[in-house]
């Protein structure tokens, strides 16, 4: 059954309440961050009321400097915001990813993606783009504003979360109460959502920390994405539209301030080492700032009425770019299930709905945590034996295609069961 007041169907119906005192929805998403608001805005689109609880003002958040990342949206990726319409707000800001290059340290053997070589709808498509942060959050607070099913509570603290059998409620630092059927805890690693429903969570931490900064260079990057599998950690160098390139330098976390304390034309000699000057001349355009790189693997993705999406559920080393887009195919999977269950007046929330979504994410998740691991202890290190197996392995994946398309289509994330907005169809 619907929360009582609105509607089951097609029809997009708003929350019970105003933004001034309490609130009866259907889905509370607890988080707006790129995850958590992508989900509101996917389950809005197709119909169902939903609440997001977002900590920051969307001013604060679309400000210059509030966060200086970019991220790498993949070809799935990129086919969830566009159904839950938030692509086409951000698209003239995308830097397509067209090729992507792999060597471990500077071998002459490297894998090399051309994006011609794989057809996707009838035609070649980027492997990805990048984009600023910033940019992707005001595309995402445009396409909130357009939704009239999409109450966006912003700024709003929530301090206590009750999970029921028959529902749940968040509790705001302003005592107004947000009530529903399902939570979606998309509030990052340090979950509210997660630590009230009991959840456990393994960690592990990397000696290494990623260095972030973006630069403007005088040749064009064409496209091109690189990246340098080097003994302290991954470097890579992602392409941005205005001849811009995104830089994640993992490196030990031992060195790292000395890196962040290089008075500037010492860091970009060093960033032109590293690259190879095949970008020209680079300028820096944004500050330096360093993160601790760790593994977050929550025990389960759901409990009663309990949904995890993103970070809230699972966190990865960046080494395959894959962090947003795993919470992306999240966002996928739980929108069908909860849209599937809506439209058929069911329990949005109920049992049936959770372990079908859990079914859909937990192995893949897990499986992609694993790789990301593996892949950070075998190219972290210079052991001869070793670097002589990887640069083999490289070549030879580059000589057979079909295993070379497989790979491919696992970066754009377009492998497995995929739900109905990754193929391009409606909720």
């Amino acid at each position: 059954m619907a929360v009582p007041g609105t509607e089951s169907g097609n029809a997009t119906v708003p929350p019970q309440g105003g933004v001034g005192g309490d609130i009866t929805t259907e889905v509370v998403v607890l988080g707006g961050g790129l995850a958590g608001l992508t989900m509101a805005a996917a389950l809005a689109s197709a119909g169902v009321p939903v609440v997001c609880i977002d900590r920051d003002s969307p001013e604060r958040m679309g400000g210059q400097g509030f966060d200086i990342r970019t991220t790498a949206i993949s070809y799935a990726s990129k086919m969830v915001l566009e159904s839950a319409g938030v692509w086409r707000h951000m698209a003239d800001q995308a830097g397509p990813m067209l090729d992507i290059r792999i060597a471990d340290q500077f071998s002459p053997l490297f894998i090399h993606y051309d994006h011609t070589e794989l057809a996707m709808e009838g035609r070649h498509q980027p492997f990805g783009w990048i984009l600023d942060n910033k940019d992707i959050r005001r595309a995402l607070f445009t396409r909130a504003a357009e939704l009239p099913g999409l109450v966006h509570l912003a700024p709003a603290q929530a301090t206590a979360v009750e999970l029921t059998r028959s529902g749940v409620s968040v509790r705001l630092a302003d005592g107004r109460t947000v009530r529903g059927r399902l939570l979606v805890g998309a509030d990052g690693r340090r979950s509210l959502a997660r630590d009230s429903a009991g959840i456990r969570v393994r960690r592990w931490s990397y000696d290494q920390s990623a260095i972030i900064c973006t630069i403007r260079h005088t040749e064009p990057n064409k496209g091109v994405a690189v990246e340098h599998f080097l003994p302290n950690g991954p470097f890579a160098v992602l392409p941005m539209t205005d001849n811009r390139c995104s830089i994640v330098w993992s490196e030990k976390t031992s060195l790292v301030d000395t890196y962040l304390n290089l008075p500037d034309d010492q860091f970009i000699d060093e960033l032109q080492r590293r690259s190879g000057g095949y970008l020209g001349e680079i300028t820096l355009l944004t500050k330096r700032e360093a993160w601790p790189l760790s593994v977050l693997l929550a025990d389960r993705f759901v409990a009663d009425r309990l949904a995890l999406v993103g970070e809230a559920a699972h966190a990865i080393h960046p080494i395959a770019g894959q962090g947003l887009n795993l919470g992306m195919r999240d966002v996928a999977a739980l929108a069908e299930v909860v849209v599937d269950a809506y439209r058929l007046g069911l329990d949005v929330g109920g049992p049936e709905v959770l372990a079908r979504f859990q079914r859909w994410r937990r192995f893949d998740t897990v499986l992609l945590a694993a790789v990301c691991d593996g892949l950070v202890h075998l190219f972290s290190n210079s052991i001869p034996p070793l670097k002589l197996a990887r640069n083999l392995g490289m070549a030879a994946i580059n000589r057979l295609p079909p295993v070379k398309r497989f790979f491919m289509k696992h970066a754009m994330g377009v492998v497995g069961d995929l739900p109905r907005m990754i193929r391009g169809q409606p909720l």
